[in-house]
């Protein structure tokens, strides 16, 4: 386990002494580059954990899309990222092909980290080095819950304790909430006088009942999202445009981070009513980082996030999202922020998820015979840039 390349690097970083370091590789899902330049919730924390890991001295290898931007070993696994120009294709044959990649390599790693939802599920099984898989999606309905009842055995990582809920009898290695960097992230104030909706732009995430909450409180409702498959195109239709017809919403698309985060320090409230079950909502995080409360359904995990009359309002209705906005001045946004960037910063992310693989790897070192684990610095693997 313990890896000289690892170490050197990290000790010119200036990261913090190991007594082991770790080979890991990092699997992304094909379809967007890590980190992605909009929307992308899975490739950002994949870049987050990679960039955190390779800082403290583990030897971190990313598969990706070729043109991933990632402060460590890239495999591009394919040239561009899949639904760069908007097309969306059928996952399952691209995530095998990812896979199968992946299994060329297995050798090479302490450890292998999966963000390919159940399509790894099969590969984590019968891989002779150690998988863990976290998964990013709902596990209650859809392919993935098809099929986790095969595999009570595979290493699982929650994103929510929420999440975890549905399938308690499994072998999760621990919750580990998201975290994000916020070094350019600003204390807000809501200057902009407006309510803020950030996500897909799809039925379950509730935006009629934000229309409904604007137009019953006579308040500007902004709506950042993606508007590409036939779902979001007819929600589009539906919802937001006589919306914005009767001058009650405005939908400014997709909006990078940058200007995101302006658009949530200037908001009065980021508003999530939608009755999807969250498995965590970085939406979520982003507002409070920006000292932005939350008028926030109570569904999946954002009661895990938001805090009652801390961080926002957890509610049940458009009736209890009305009063919740009379209540928003009294909340203290700077203490919102400032407790935000504790619970749900990139280091405390990395933290756990490092305890967990250097517990993982130190059980799987007792429990198998040694491994020939060779360094990347040795032996480079074809295609790795």
């Amino acid at each position: 386990m313990k890896n000289e390349r690892g170490s050197r690097l990290g000790n010119a970083l200036g990261a913090r002494p190991h007594d082991e370091t770790l080979s890991i590789a990092m699997v992304a899902p094909p379809f967007l580059a890590v980190p992605p330049p909009r929307y992308g919730g899975t490739e950002r924390i994949v870049g987050v954990l990679a960039e955190g890991l390779q800082r403290r001295g583990h030897d971190v290898t990313v598969f990706a899309s070729g043109d991933s931007r990632v402060k460590a070993r890239l495999v591009p696994v394919v040239p561009e990222s899949l639904w760069k120009n908007g097309e969306q294709t059928e996952a399952a044959p691209h995530m095998k092909r990812v896979i199968d990649q992946v299994a060329r390599y297995d050798g090479h790693f302490d450890l292998i980290h999966s963000h390919l939802e159940w399509h790894a599920f099969d590969f984590a099984r019968r891989s002779p080095v150690p998988v863990v898989s976290t998964l990013h999606g709902r596990i209650d309905i859809g392919p993935t819950a098809e099929i986790m009842g095969a595999f009570p055995d595979i290493r699982l990582i929650a994103i929510s304790d929420r999440q975890r809920r549905f399938w308690p009898e499994h072998n999760w290695l621990a919750t580990i909430h998201h975290g994000l960097p916020f070094d350019d992230t600003v204390l807000g104030t809501g200057a902009g006088g407006y309510l803020l909706f950030v996500g897909r732009i799809t039925p379950e995430k509730g935006l009629d009942h934000a229309v409904e909450l604007a137009r019953r409180t006579r308040i500007p409702l902004l709506v950042v999202g993606k508007v590409i498959d036939a779902k979001e195109i007819e929600t589009y239709r539906s919802v937001v445009e006589p919306a914005e017809r009767a001058g009650i919403a405005r939908f400014l698309g997709e909006v990078g981070p940058p200007a995101r985060d302006e658009l949530f320090a200037d908001a009065l409230a980021t508003v999530m009513l939608g009755e999807w079950p969250e498995p965590f909502g970085l939406v979520a995080v982003e507002s409070l980082a920006s000292g932005t409360p939350l008028i926030a359904r109570r569904a999946g995990a954002l009661p895990e996030i938001v805090r009652h009359g801390v961080d926002g309002f957890v509610v049940d209705d458009v009736e209890a999202a009305v009063e919740a906005i009379a209540e928003l001045g009294g909340l203290d946004r700077a203490r919102m922020r400032a407790e935000a960037l504790s619970r749900f910063s990139a280091e405390r992310m990395v933290d756990e998820y490092e305890e967990v693989f250097l517990r993982l790897a130190q059980t799987s070192a007792v429990e198998s015979e040694p491994m020939n684990f060779v360094s990347g610095a040795d032996q480079r693997p074809l295609g790795v840039t």
